[in-house]
């Protein structure tokens, strides 16, 4: 929902303006920074400051809440012993907050980076690491942030890697973002990746403790039922709209099903988005469903031309010239530009649960040598930079969020370690994913929606055949590299 970003070192305080000026489309509301002592609310286009510092925090504001008791507050965020920027969502925040008020907090804490803060500060006893791994136990949520105790540094980033952080580290300068641009901004190349759940505490990368994740033995999708239900609630929790990403598949149709119910005992507007070529097999899907399910659907048609105006930023933004990812990633920016123009500043997506339940064709293979467990575990462990980074980037394009409510920590402990026989029933099996198409039937989809067969976005929008068809026989992509 945000962007941060941070200095160490030698520096001016332009180059921190820099740095926030690259990545202003993933918070255009307000900017703060944090120049040594010094805290300031800023216009980057009107701040000018060449004096010399040693450490900068700052952060883009994306201001989604507008609730008397959670507000989107500018940050970065202080108390007499830190200072914290953050970018994401805590969704227990209610619960940090009220604890932090049990432990004495008297100040009035109306966001998540000012429950963080707190709860930070109450841990931290001469031991910033310690405290910002207690903190990461104790919050559920998708985030990134830093915090800075006049001694120490710590940046942290959520246990899935939902939201992204990227570093730099040099002799006379290192810098977070969460944005590469923001790092190229001020000539940094060699740019490393943060590990989900990981803590860079001084410029050193420290690994968690190693998770020992429970046994489920309920398989019977009633225990998925109720996870998923969970976490769908948590992530729309406070808002009056949200957009779904559509493709009238069974993982964005759930989310519209339980967002729909979600939507009877609390005011909540939704829209689906769906774009594709005209006659192409995911709108026709999207409108088969959207339908059934009685909810407003907008669509994006595409055609060379469009794609051709805006594929640039697109390659861009995913620092990748690969057509699989240029086609997803166009899939997630056009649908994302659908919702910004609606003036929906958070969108729903099914990411993860192909990962989670069996759902690639590829997984047959792995099912047939028995390694499926073993790949789908390392898929989870890297779909951080394989996909979540990509859609990151082209979502903030519009300055949309994305929350993805199959990656929930609770969910994913429960679907990874189900047996593998629940996700795909033979080397025979086309469809996947069957505990999962087998609840969403008996939650209310229909035949056609809930056991439609997987398409890839790339192909099912038809952009992967006007990528290759049309495009990259005229263009260059690595050009916008």
């Amino acid at each position: 929902m945000c962007s941060i970003a941070g200095l160490y070192g030698n520096f001016k305080g332009n180059d921190l303006i820099k740095m926030l000026k690259a990545s202003k489309n993933r918070g255009p509301d307000s900017s703060g920074v944090f120049l040594d002592d010094i805290y300031l609310d800023v216009d980057l286009d009107n701040f000018d400051d060449d004096n010399d510092y040693s450490i900068a925090l700052g952060h883009n504001l994306l201001s989604i809440y507008d609730l008397f008791d959670r507000q989107s507050v500018i940050q970065p965020v202080r108390n007499d012993n830190l200072v914290l920027v953050f970018n994401g969502e805590l969704y227990n925040f209610n619960t940090i907050r009220n604890l932090v008020k049990k432990l004495g907090v008297e100040a009035e804490i109306k966001s998540d980076s000012e429950a963080l803060l707190y709860l930070v500060d109450f841990y931290n006893n001469g031991d910033l690491l310690k405290a910002v791994g207690m903190a990461q136990k104790m919050i559920d949520g998708d985030y990134a942030f830093a915090v800075w105790d006049g001694n120490d540094l710590a940046i942290a980033r959520d246990p899935l890697g939902v939201k992204p952080l990227f570093y730099c580290v040099s002799d006379d300068l290192c810098a977070f973002a969460s944005s590469r641009d923001s790092l190229y901004e001020l000539g940094f190349d060699e740019i490393q990746t943060l590990l989900p759940e990981h803590i860079l505490f001084n410029w050193t990368d420290v690994a968690p403790a190693q998770k020992i994740y429970e046994k489920f033995i309920e398989v019977d999708g009633s225990k998925l039922n109720k996870l998923l239900k969970l976490s769908v609630s948590k992530r729309v929790e406070g808002l009056d709209s949200v957009g779904v990403i559509f493709s009238g598949g069974v993982d964005s149709s759930i989310l519209a099903m339980l967002l729909k119910d979600i939507s009877c005992n609390k005011k909540l507007d939704i829209t689906l988005y769906a774009v594709g070529r005209e006659g192409s097999k995911d709108l026709e899907a999207a409108k088969y469903a959207a339908e059934y399910l009685e909810l407003p659907l907008k669509t994006q048609l595409l055609s060379e031309e469009l794609i051709k105006e805006h594929i640039g930023e697109v390659v861009h933004a995913i620092g990748d010239d690969n057509l699989m990812k240029v086609g997803v990633g166009l899939t997630t920016y056009f649908a994302t530009r659908l919702a910004h123009e609606d003036g929906i500043k958070v969108t729903i997506s099914g990411q993860g649960a192909d990962e989670l339940f069996g759902g690639y064709n590829r997984y047959l293979k792995s099912f047939d040598e028995g390694t499926l467990e073993i790949e789908i575990r390392e898929d989870i462990s890297n779909m951080y930079h394989v996909n979540l980074e990509r859609d990151d980037a082209c979502a903030m394009l519009n300055s949309v969020e994305l929350r993805l409510p199959f990656l929930d920590e609770k969910l994913v402990e429960y679907a990874i370690n189900l047996p593998v026989k629940y996700k795909i029933s033979g080397s025979g099996d086309i469809l996947r994913k069957n505990i999962l198409r087998k609840m969403a039937f008996n939650e209310g989809l229909d035949t056609e929606i809930a056991y439609r067969l997987k398409k890839a976005a790339q192909y099912g929008t038809g952009i992967d055949k006007i990528l290759r068809k049309k495009i990259i026989k005229e263009m260059d992509l690595k050009e916008f590299l």
